[in-house]
């Protein structure tokens, strides 16, 4: 038992948050701008099912992508095929959860975002003869460029404190699947708690640091003109 920052559970938590942002940010930015932009009917329902991470408990959602990871589930037999070993209790099967998890915490600002957008700008580029995609990467994402900051973050240190769905999936193997969070709690089953306390400082100033950038961004204090 590890009675200290456990540095290795540390590492493999930030290197995991990353790999989920980078995925989430590629496949959500898209999402987002489509939910904004192209509104059907049956829009809503797509809406509730980017949601439901938010509102569903941890320990469900890892219990039914621990299920679709299984053995003889179409993504496991195709996964052993590919690699030759399940894919549940790995850490690509952690990277899957986690994008399920995390996803509404980056999208839902994004899109937020692209909503704010003054639809005019984006006619006057169109006038003017700009491509859809010009006029997305060089109008649409300067504007929303805040919000999608924000999702990133806030992704980011949602997959690093994620406990339940890890659990379920990853299991506790160290160096493969114990993140900071479950280091955490076996320091605590085991009674370490002054490094079960060292950790969860260190997970609660960065908690607090992602927060304060987003809520910064959102509310710029420094351009507040000052009272004469």
């Amino acid at each position: 038992m590890n009675t200290g920052i456990d540095w290795q559970a540390i590492a493999l938590s930030v290197r995991l948050a990353v790999v989920v942002v980078l995925i989430l940010l590629a496949a959500g930015v898209p999402l987002a701008w489509w939910l904004t932009f192209h509104r059907r009917r049956w829009t809503f329902l797509l809406d509730a099912v980017v949601a439901l991470p938010l509102v569903l408990p941890p320990t469900v959602l890892g219990f039914y992508v621990l299920v679709a990871m299984g053995p003889s589930s179409p993504l496991g037999r195709a996964w052993i095929a590919l690699t030759g070993h399940g894919l549940a209790f790995t850490f690509e099967g952690l990277v899957i959860a986690s994008l399920l998890y995390s996803l509404p915490f980056v999208v839902q600002p994004i899109a937020a975002a692209f909503a704010q957008v003054d639809r005019t700008l984006l006619e006057a580029s169109a006038t003017l003869g700009a491509s859809p995609w010009r006029t997305f990467t060089q109008v649409t994402i300067p504007i929303a460029r805040d919000g999608i900051f924000a999702g990133a973050v806030l992704g980011f240190a949602h997959t690093l404190g994620e406990f339940g769905v890890v659990l379920m999936v990853g299991g506790n193997l160290p160096g493969v699947t114990r993140t900071i969070s479950i280091s955490i709690y076996d320091q605590v089953q085991g009674l370490h708690m002054d490094a079960a306390n060292q950790t969860a400082l260190l997970l609660l100033a960065f908690s607090l640091a992602a927060l304060a950038a987003v809520y910064a961004l959102l509310h710029r204090p420094w351009a507040v003109a000052p009272v004469a």
